[in-house]
């Protein structure tokens, strides 16, 4: 066969399949990564929220129990202050003077002004105010300071002592047999103080007045 008889093949382009096959192995898009979790959250955005959640946890605890702490403590403290005040003023003993103005309108102590020997103190505590007071006056001044409290000569029980055992012991007062004792209790509605009157009428031209006004806050 001539060169002129010989058939020529004209070259085919390449194949689409073919050239699909050969880019696919370079130009895919990556597989997933394996690193989140299941629920595709990953880790570092589960342990920020972990960490906001503790830090909240924290606060709320910090709300809620310092409060509750300071008034556990300071309950305590005014318990032990209203003592520790009770004792020192039982050392003290009771001071030769007189209680201000303000102290007697505030326990409603209308000591008559012609009182002599006068002494008191007071004492205050979580419970309770108390304003201790004794002096010596005349017939017309126990009148006149049983008046004042707002009762009356009427009012005082021969041979009743009205002040406490527990009064007693702060106020070192004695209120022993051969004496002759009158006593009253007259009570106001809080916050007003209620007064406890014993009077040592052995002379009843002079007269010695024990007061304890107790005023509940």
């Amino acid at each position: 066969m001539t060169a002129a008889e010989h058939h020529i093949v004209p070259r085919q382009p390449p194949s689409s399949g073919s050239a699909g096959s050969s880019g696919s192995s370079g130009s895919g898009s990556p597989a997933p990564s394996g690193s989140g979790d299941g629920d595709g959250t990953p880790p570092q955005d589960r342990r920020r929220v972990v960490r906001r959640r503790l830090i909240t946890l924290t606060i709320i605890v910090l709300l809620i129990g310092i409060p509750a702490g300071y008034l556990v403590i300071s309950a305590g403290q005014s318990r032990r202050s209203g003592k520790d005040k009770e004792a020192e003023a039982s050392a003290r003993g009771l001071r030769e003077d007189w209680p201000s103005g303000m102290q007697r309108r505030i326990f409603e102590l209308p000591v008559p002004g012609n009182a002599v020997g006068v002494q008191y103190y007071e004492t205050n505590n979580w419970k309770a105010s108390r304003m201790y007071v004794k002096f010596r006056t005349t017939s017309a001044g126990l009148d006149r300071f049983l008046s004042g409290v707002g009762t009356g000569r009427a009012a005082l029980e021969t041979g009743k002592v009205t002040i406490g055992e527990r009064d007693v012991k702060i106020t070192g007062w004695l209120f022993g047999p051969g004496v002759d004792w009158s006593g009253t209790v007259h009570k106001n509605k809080d916050p007003r103080p209620t007064q406890s009157i014993t009077v040592n009428m052995t002379d009843p031209a002079a007269p010695v007045v024990y007061v304890v006004s107790a005023s509940t806050p």
